[in-house]
Parts: structure tokens; C-alpha cells; sequence
């Protein structure tokens, strides 16, 4: 008998050995509260239960997750009582959730539609990650027993898009959402106008189509004097515009369209130059940097063009706030020895005159604050608000507006001081245009500046803030210009890990933020990413560029990567 026991203790002891171990726990961002016990629940092929008072947005995502756990598996889900369960809980927050995940089965919980999802990206997160690769993989294709409970930190978590120096299609702006989606981002700025292109189909105005949109030439680099010579451009058809508005909302993720003004507005100046000050003739610009030319602010005609504009675009965009722009509206750099239009031109004086404006260095500024004041008053008599660059500070700005503070810091601590509103996109901190290593060499061609992933997850939004003033910091963006990135390789090259180091920043407490967790789980999102088939940079484990050349040495190299902690 003794000897059949030895057998039989030897037997479980080796089964334990072979006891299959969940994907570690690699979660971007970290949830709030995580608890992680021994053991591992498989889902392979598992039935689903859904409360039967979900909407149905929050139904269609928890299937799309399903639908991904099937196609790694190659087993079917069936739809019953339900080992894996996704119930209404009305007492959590609309972005809050839980996960349950025991040797009795797997139960989520939420009260909304961002709730499931990021219930369903935590989920996919904690699988292997083919789970993204949409076709069967062999994997272990189990979760770990754990408790979780999560909301995220800031509402306001935001990654912006420009589409105006160049354009990229609803499929490749469909697949920005898509990682924003995984890392539970919840708005896209999207930036439509420019100087160098108008992008957003207006009916009203069809020459904003058939000439803002497109653009003779492109500069090559920063030779200022050149052009490529390739007539360049495309727009977005109101069809087009709300199908990526459905697609995003399907994913938790707000559009906030941005038409950028009084200034940057070459391109819509090219096709009605009767809305500029001199009465052109305009052509849409085809080098980078700011330009001189601007909306005339004592002309009636634009704020109508203006209203035709945003009306439209209303109709499409159900977003609570509207962007306007409002930077950089004078002393363009490519005319520094040119006045600014608003101080010579007849009418931008007699509408000045008419406000009581004295002459002036601020009387423009105060000019500006007319224009930003009527456009807002018309927006918000539609149910509108609007969030404008931090320049609109300048002056005397009307309450009810949002700031977005990208020139530092500064514009988001004055505007939440002055009890404004703020979204802080720091250029020090969010802009991923700027070249991730200082390496230019081997970075392909940038704007200049550098932001490491490591400076991006530093960020510490109230910093600087009174803490009265903390409760007016709606959140954190981080803004993606694309004048020197022409392919969706480069994009997402500079969007990626940096937008993940930007999703713990928006999502996690500040005394939860951990660089050495979260750049050793970034090994995960590299396989999930390669799963998905969308690029990222490697600076982070010493390879740089888009064909990742390494920044060391080979002798220095095998040193670095003989670090399995990578040195923490």
C-alpha cells in the first residue's frame, strides 16, 4: 500500500509541475486594484453569458471579444448560462468595471458601454497574445485566478490626429482607434484644417473639396525654397467622417473634430478668398510652419461661413465639446518681416473701433477673444462647448471655455487658476512628433525635439497646481503632427510604446505608476502588436529607428540585453 502511495503522490507532484501558467499579469494600463492568486481558469471554448439588460453597443463588444477568443482558440463559445459572465452592475461608474476569474469561471462587471470594453481589453491583456492575431494559434489559453477593480484616474484621455499635412484613410484611422481601444484611450482629436489641407467634406461650400483639399507639392524636408512637385491631398466625405464617428463610438472613444481658427486657414482662404483680409489670392501652403494669413475678423461673411461650417459638421459629430483651434494666429514665421493682417487691414479696424478696443500690442489679442467669443456663443446655443489651444487665454476669454495646454504646462495651470477648464498636452511630455531618441541619425526625419518613452510616463499632470485648482484638469493628450510622416510604419513607429507610457499617465493614480512593471510588461504589448501587425519603436530595448539599428556597440549590445531586469 505504501508503495502505491509513493506512486501516486509522485504522479500529482509531476502534474503540478505540468500545471499550465497564465500569460503574466502585463496589463497597459494597470488597473487600480489588482489582486493575482495561484491557479488558472481556461477559456478555450467556454460558454458566454450576457445580462439580458445590457444595451446592445455593450452586447456588440463583449462580442467582438468573443469572436477574437474564438478565432485563437478554434473553438466555438457557445452562448448559455455561462462559465464566463458579463452582468449589469448600475452601481458602478459608466468607465468603472470588475473582474472575477476563479476555478468557478470568469464574471465581469459594469454599468456601460466603456465599462465592458475595458473589461474585454483587460481580458484579451491577460491571455497570450495571439489572442490580436485573429486566426487560431497554439497557446495556453488560460487566465489567472484574480480580482479586479478598476476605473481610470482622469475622464478626459485623449490622443489627437493630424490629417490635414497628411492624410490618412478611414481604414488607417480606424486602426489608430483600434490601439487607442486597447489601451483605453476614450478620445480622438481629430484635426481636419489647415493650412495645408481642409479635409472635412462641407456641402455649402464644395470649392473647400475641390481646391482646400489638395495642395501643388509638398516641401521636401526643410529646404523651405523646394517642392516635390506631386500635387498632394484627399478629403473625407460626410459619409466617411460618420462612419469613423460609429466605429469609434462602437469602442468608448469620442471624435472631437477640430477646424482650426481664425488662423491656419490657408487653405479655405485659397477657395473663398473674399473670408481673408487682402482678398488673396491665396493657395494652400506647401511648406510647413505658420502662416501669415488669417480670417478677417471685421467681415460678417465669415462668422456665416464659419456657422454653415459647424452646423454641418454638428450633424455628424455628437461630441459634447468642439475644437477651435485658436493658436498661432500671428507673427507666421514663413513673413516674419510681413504685419500681421489684422493690424493693417480697414475692417479688422472698424470692428474694433465698434468693440471699444484700444489700439495697441493687445488689441489683436483682444480681436481674437471677439471671434473665439462669438463662435462659442453659437456652438453653445446649439448644446456645445469648446476647447481651443491655450493661446485663447490671451485676453479675455469667456467663461464656459475649455483650454488645451500644449506650449508647457503653463496655459492649463493659468486656465485652471482662472477656473477654466483644462486638457494638458505639455509639447515637453506629449508631443509624438518629436524624435524619440537624440540618435537623429538613425530616427527617421522629424520636427525636432526629443521625448523618450521613459520622459512621456514622468508626466505628473497636477504638478504645479494649487490643489483647488486639481478638479478643473479634465485629463491628458497626447498630439501626433504629421508633417514630416508620410507612412501608417512611420505613424505608428512614433505613436508606439509612447502612447502606452501616455495611457498609464491618463489612467493611473500617480502613487500606482511604476516604470520598472510597466516597461518590463511592454514585452507583452510588443508581442500583441506584432500580433496585430502594427509597428512600433524598439528605442526602449536599445534598437533605434524604423529599421531599428542598434544604439550600442555589438559588445555593448550583448552587455544590455544579458540584463534580464534590463537593469532595474
Amino acid at each position: 500500500m505504501r508503495k502505491y502511495s509513493f506512486i501516486f503522490a509522485a504522479v500529482l507532484a509531476l502534474a503540478a509541475c505540468r500545471q499550465v501558467q497564465p500569460q503574466a499579469f502585463s496589463v497597459i494600463p494597470m488597473p487600480a486594484e489588482v489582486s493575482v492568486s495561484e491557479g488558472a481558469y481556461s477559456v478555450a471554448g467556454k460558454a458566454f453569458f450576457l445580462d439580458p439588460r445590457l444595451d446592445n453597443a455593450s452586447q456588440d463588444a463583449i462580442w467582438r471579444f468573443k469572436d477574437a477568443l474564438e478565432a485563437a482558440t478554434g473553438r466555438t463559445c457557445p452562448l448559455g448560462k455561462g462559465d464566463i459572465q458579463f452582468l449589469m452592475n448600475p452601481e458602478l461608474a459608466p468607465e468603472q468595471y470588475t473582474v472575477q476569474v476563479s476555478k468557478d469561471g470568469v464574471v465581469v462587471e459594469a454599468s456601460a458601454l466603456n465599462g465592458f470594453v475595458y473589461a474585454c481589453e483587460t481580458l484579451k491583456q491577460m491571455l497570450p497574445a495571439a489572442i490580436y492575431g485573429g486566426k487560431k494559434a497554439k497557446a495556453h489559453w488560460v487566465l489567472p485566478y484574480v480580482s479586479i477593480q478598476d476605473q481610470p484616474r482622469f475622464a478626459y484621455r485623449g490622443m489627437h490626429l493630424d490629417v490635414s499635412r497628411h492624410f490618412w484613410s478611414v481604414d488607417e484611422v480606424k486602426r489608430y482607434l483600434d490601439v487607442m481601444t486597447v489601451y483605453k484611450l476614450n478620445r480622438l482629436h481629430w484635426h481636419l484644417t489647415d493650412d495645408q489641407g481642409w479635409r472635412a467634406e462641407i456641402k455649402a461650400y464644395p470649392k473647400l473639396m475641390e481646391v482646400s483639399a489638395w495642395r501643388n507639392g509638398t516641401v521636401i524636408k526643410k529646404d523651405w525654397g523646394s517642392n516635390d512637385g506631386i500635387r498632394y491631398g484627399g478629403f473625407y466625405t460626410q459619409e466617411e467622417m460618420k462612419e469613423v464617428v460609429a466605429y469609434a463610438a462602437a469602442r468608448g472613444i469620442t471624435v472631437i473634430p477640430e477646424v482650426d481658427l481664425p488662423g491656419h486657414m490657408v487653405a479655405a482662404l485659397a477657395a473663398y478668398p473674399e473670408l481673408g483680409c487682402t482678398g488673396g489670392p491665396y493657395e494652400v501652403w506647401t511648406r510647413w510652419g505658420v502662416a501669415k494669413d488669417i480670417l478677417c475678423a471685421g467681415n460678417d461673411q465669415v462668422f456665416t461661413f464659419l456657422e454653415d461650417v459647424f452646423t454641418e459638421l454638428m450633424d455628424i459629430f455628437p461630441s459634447e465639446y468642439i475644437h477651435i483651434g485658436g493658436d498661432e494666429c500671428f507673427g507666421g514665421d514663413a513673413e516674419p518681416n510681413r504685419p500681421d493682417p489684422w493690424d493693417v487691414c480697414p475692417k479688422c479696424a472698424a470692428r474694433m473701433k465698434a468693440l471699444g478696443i484700444k489700439k495697441g500690442p493687445q488689441a489683436k489679442h483682444y480681436l481674437q477673444n471677439y471671434v473665439t467669443g462669438r463662435v462659442q456663443a453659437f456652438l453653445n446655443a446649439h448644446g456645445r462647448k469648446i476647447i481651443g489651444w491655450d493661446e485663447i487665454l490671451q485676453g479675455d476669454l469667456a467663461k464656459g471655455a475649455t483650454v488645451m495646454s500644449w506650449r508647457g504646462v503653463q496655459g492649463g495651470i493659468e486656465a485652471a487658476s482662472r477656473g477654466f477648464d483644462a486638457v494638458m498636452t505639455p509639447n515637453g511630455y506629449c508631443y509624438f512628433d518629436f524624435y524619440q531618441t537624440q540618435e537623429r541619425d538613425k530616427e527617421p526625419f522629424g520636427i525636432g525635439g526629443d521625448l523618450s518613452l521613459e520622459k512621456v510616463y514622468s508626466y505628473e499632470p497636477f504638478e504645479g497646481l494649487a490643489p483647488e485648482a486639481e478638479g478643473h484638469i479634465l485629463g491628458v493628450q497626447a498630439n501626433l503632427w504629421t508633417e514630416y510622416i508620410t507612412t501608417p510604419e512611420h505613424l505608428e513607429y512614433m505613436l508606439l510604446p509612447r502612447m502606452c507610457a501616455l495611457s498609464e499617465v491618463q489612467w493611473c493614480a500617480a502613487d500606482k505608476k511604476d516604470y520598472v512593471r510597466f516597461n518590463a510588461s511592454l514585452d507583452h504589448t510588443f508581442e500583441m502588436l506584432d500580433a496585430m501587425g502594427v509597428n512600433y519603436s524598439l528605442d526602449c530595448r536599445g534598437l533605434v529607428g524604423l529599421d531599428r539599428q542598434p544604439a550600442r556597440s555589438a559588445e555593448e549590445m550583448e552587455e544590455y540585453l544579458s540584463h534580464k531586469d534590463w537593469g532595474w
